[in-house]
């Protein structure tokens, strides 16, 4: 029997995941993310300490499974999208690593914006500007720390990272490079007029060749072997960004499924055969499966806004739940289930990271009374939620040709049973979940048995090894309530878009003191 390693980096935590040829998963180990905030608005990751982790976590899969090194028939990676991963001439971390939620790159994305620079930059990338593409943080670095920005050998994404300390070989994904505003998407290939637009036109040279997602991208070399567990000329697949990983492993090939990833990022999506380029849609880029464009809307405004709300204000709930040997997400879903849906609880705001309305939008409970429990809040933090993923959702179905026939969820929500339903309901669409505990890590070990010959196509192994579990029906009864609290959540919106500036200078003004 041959096996398939995923290993998974999130914003959050950092996952290996074994599975054998019919997609069931045998074995998984995780480790927190450790993350950095030196200050407001940055968010880094340590490089060698991000190594360690996946390090750590293969070693700890197969020991778990007790499944020999030589058993293991390839590896894929996947990893948060956006953010920055640099590697020095020194052939060290030039710096530390920068995360999707960071946000200090946005007075450039406002530049660019304003003086008709995202505009050119569409035609070519058919994408708009986002404050954590690796463009505005390299302008970021070429200004704040030019001595780290000359010292760049290669730009990474934050998977192709790690498949570089995997392997030796530097490798650029097309998931991920393509989603970045390096590329043209007409073409296919970098595009260097792209870079001179941001004005970071030095790091043409910087950028790996381009890869597939499922094509071999390196093998384990000895270091990496001896650190990680693992047998010497392993094949490495160029894996994914991991929201594509998310819509492998979901069975998302077709143009009339939705694939919804409730996790850091409220991440929704579908494909299709041609780019939206009227600029109605974020993002477009270029899926694992060729013949197919992403089409993109997403923030990192969903379900970490959850483990912010457990983590802070409900610490002692945590800490009971664990001593009684339940989860504190049961407890959670309890009292939400708990308030009805007629309830009116806090309009939550989910902007802890990022918005996808402001770049300086904060997250906020408008309209709390004191009547209301930390249940109507949880409430109100699981509503919030879907109704950002319903603002993005609206944007996609005005671009669809066809009517979706459903939304398959990972992430946070489709794991909660009320959660689930009250996306079907906000959405007012079927949800179908999918049976698998790791999404992402099993795209990866999807795209690594279509590469080692295991299946004949990247399509063939999805049909193996994918399976869509319970779908979900909207509540047709509850359509009128839902349909009033978004209206709500909306009119939120828009009465407090001209505090975030103000807002924002207070922040900056306590950064000087």
């Amino acid at each position: 029997m041959k096996y398939y390693i995923g290993l998974d980096n999130g914003g959050t935590t950092t996952k290996a995941a074994i599975f054998d040829n019919t997609g069931r998963q045998l074995g998984c180990c995780s480790v927190a993310t450790a993350a950095l905030t030196p200050r407001p608005e940055f968010v880094e990751r340590d490089m060698e300490e991000m190594w360690d982790a996946n390090c750590q976590v293969v070693r700890g899969v197969l020991e778990q499974t007790g499944i020999a090194a030589q058993e293991v028939a390839g590896i894929g990676v996947c990893g948060h999208g956006k953010g920055l991963y640099l590697w020095g001439k020194d052939d060290r971390p030039a710096r530390n690593g920068i995360i999707s939620t960071d946000n200090r790159a946005y007075r450039y994305v406002e530049r660019w914006k304003a003086d008709g620079t995202e505009e050119k930059a569409f035609e070519r990338s058919c994408q708009h500007l986002m404050n954590c593409q690796p463009v505005a943080l390299l302008a970021w670095l070429k200004e704040h720390e030019p001595e780290n920005y000359k010292n760049i050998k290669y730009v990474f994404e934050c998977k192709d990272y790690i498949r570089f300390r995997l392997t030796g070989s530097a490798r650029a994904e097309i998931t991920d490079y393509s989603g970045a505003h390096f590329m043209n998407l007409k073409t296919g290939e970098y595009d260097p007029e792209l870079l001179r637009l941001f004005g970071i036109e030095e790091m043409e040279g910087a950028l790996p060749p381009l890869c597939r997602a499922d094509e071999i991208a390196g093998y384990v070399t000895r270091e990496a072997a001896d650190r990680c567990g693992l047998k010497e000329g392993t094949p490495v697949v160029g894996g994914f960004f991991d929201i594509n990983a998310c819509a492998v492993a979901s069975g998302v090939i077709y143009p009339d499924l939705i694939c919804m990833i409730a996790g850091t990022w409220s991440i929704n999506e579908y494909i299709r055969k041609e780019a939206v380029v009227d600029g109605r849609v974020q993002m477009n880029s270029l899926f694992a499966l060729p013949q197919y464009y992403l089409i993109e809307e997403s923030s990192a405004t969903s379900a970490g806004n959850n483990e912010w709300f457990i983590s802070q204000l409900l610490p002692e709930v945590k800490k009971e739940a664990k001593a009684a040997g339940k989860s504190v997400y049961e407890i959670v879903n309890e009292w939400v289930s708990e308030i009805s849906p007629q309830t009116f609880v806090p309009v939550f705001l989910p902007f802890l990271m990022a918005s996808n309305v402001h770049p300086n939008a904060k997250a906020s409970f408008v309209g709390l009374n004191v009547s209301h429990t930390r249940k109507h809040m949880a409430r109100s933090v699981y509503e919030g939620i879907a109704f950002c993923h319903r603002y993005h959702l609206e944007k996609l179905l005005a671009t669809m040709e066809q009517e979706p026939r459903a939304i398959r969820l990972s992430g946070g929500a489709a794991k909660s049973a009320v959660w689930a339903q009250m996306f079907a309901d906000v959405m007012k669409l079927p949800i179908e979940t999918v049976e698998a505990e790791e999404a992402g890590a099993l795209g990866c070990a999807i795209a690594a048995a279509s590469a080692t010959g295991a299946y004949a196509s990247m399509e063939d192994a999805i049909s193996h090894m994918t399976v869509v579990g319970r779908t979900i029906a909207p509540n047709q009864e509850l359509a009128d309530i839902y349909d009033r609290k978004y209206a709500v959540y909306k009119k939120t919106l828009t009465c407090l878009d001209g505090l975030w500036d103000e807002m924002q200078k207070l922040v900056e003004l306590g950064e000087q003191a």
